[in-house]
């Protein structure tokens, strides 16, 4: 077995995620998005918008400032159902998490639709019996209105009883019964009307061949394995698993059958505790050179345990900490300078003052903080601009904090 040092395991991961590749020295277009899609496989949907919505981030990460409507184009065409069908080249799904994924990885998560279809008898049985008539209803209303948001539909057909409590979860039957059928692929989402989905029936989003293409599990879960070793580069088992958000028997079966096609190969990396696996395709450059900042929601990071053991950087979320309980902010941004995680902030967009505001930075234990200060000072005025922000104010939390309002 191959043994790999964790700097050479680290430029993998960096490569295989689209930060060894040069950045566009001209307008970005749709075959560079197309590039970092074929890097990262799917980008994560999430309502929290106080720096920049977290599917645009990634794009951004990686290729620099671009127009969040080319993005748009990709997941939510406008126009004509016909021509939205050609040019569409993505599509909402549960993959990890909330996801935008290829169309043509679409088919490979329908065994995932059949067992939530299966588990909406258990989980959704008091909907069920309290509204037997609601799904066949919500089917026909989308297939007469469609794209509709589940407010219409609820004014349409009437609300039904709400559930739980709070903001986030009080959602009316009509609301519940949307998201079951979108869960089991009987609808999609056509757009977006800001962040709301507006549901639509598949067949007039997506295209007939992508419709029909089904596998079975076994098969498409190996699919799934493959994209999640193309996108890691090196990766455990669970990191495998944790991509698309796998079963571990499920993965231990592809990843074992992937070894024997010799599309992954077991390596052993210093450092780390446990059975690694390279794609056969990955790439180890000998250097990462560059800057990005990277949101809560990026692949490099989203996965807590892999970005401490892969970058020794200890990176926690902290929406739902109360604020004096905070270490570092409410929503931090992790700093990526030549391929280490030298620092953090935390960022916010005040749209209304058109100023990038950075309450905190701080930076990583033996990190070139006039280095680290005068690049990540350059990265902020370029997020801002991109964001259509005037300036970056700097606040007063961090031991980077005087050193970057100075650089800034």
């Amino acid at each position: 077995m191959q043994t790999m040092s964790a700097a050479a395991a680290r430029r993998t991961v960096l490569a295989a995620q689209g930060f060894a590749d040069s950045r566009p020295t001209g307008e970005v277009d749709r075959r560079h998005l197309q590039r970092v899609l074929g890097r990262t496989k799917l980008l994560q949907l999430d309502s929290v918008n106080v720096a920049v919505r977290a599917h645009y981030m990634p794009v951004y990460s990686r290729l620099g400032a671009y127009s969040p409507e080319l993005l748009d184009a990709a997941a939510w065409p406008d126009g004509q159902r016909a021509r939205g069908r050609k040019s569409r080249l993505l599509v909402e799904y549960w993959a990890h998490e909330a996801s935008l994924v290829p169309v043509r990885d679409w088919p490979l998560l329908r065994w995932r639709m059949r067992q939530y279809g299966s588990a909406s008898q258990r989980r959704y049985r008091d909907l069920l019996e309290r509204s037997p008539s609601l799904i066949d209803d919500v089917l026909a209303a989308v297939k007469e209105i469609g794209p509709v948001g589940a407010g219409r539909l609820e004014r349409e057909l009437g609300g039904g009883q709400r559930q739980g409590r709070g903001p986030w979860w009080n959602r009316t039957d009509t609301k519940r019964a949307c998201e079951l059928l979108f869960a089991t692929g009987e609808l999609t989402t056509g757009t977006r009307r800001g962040f709301e989905r507006l549901y639509e029936l598949p067949e007039r989003v997506l295209p007939p061949e992508i419709l029909s293409a089904d596998f079975e599990e076994d098969e498409a879960v190996r699919g799934l394995v493959e994209r999640s070793a193309h996108a890691l580069g090196v990766a455990t088992e669970a990191d495998l698993r944790d991509y698309y958000r796998l079963s571990p028997a499920q993965s231990r079966k592809a990843v074992a059958e992937l070894v024997d096609g010799g599309v992954l190969e077991p390596v052993a990396v210093r450092g780390w505790d446990r059975q690694a696996y390279r794609h056969a395709r990955a790439r180890t450059p000998r250097a990462v050179t560059g800057r990005a900042l990277l949101c809560p929601f990026d692949p490099l990071v989203w996965e807590r345990s892999r970005t401490e053991r892969v970058f020794g950087f200890r990176y926690r979320i902290e929406i739902y900490v109360p604020r004096p309980q905070r270490v570092y902010g409410y929503y931090v941004f992790p700093f990526l300078l030549d391929g280490q995680l030298v620092a953090r902030v935390d960022l916010k967009a005040d749209r209304a003052a058109g100023v990038l505001r950075v309450p905190g930075a701080f930076s990583e234990p033996g990190s070139d903080i006039g280095r680290v200060a005068s690049e990540l000072a350059a990265a902020l005025r370029e997020m801002a601009a991109w964001l259509q922000l005037g300036e970056v104010a700097v606040g007063e939390r961090g031991d980077l904090a005087e050193p970057l309002r100075q650089a800034a």
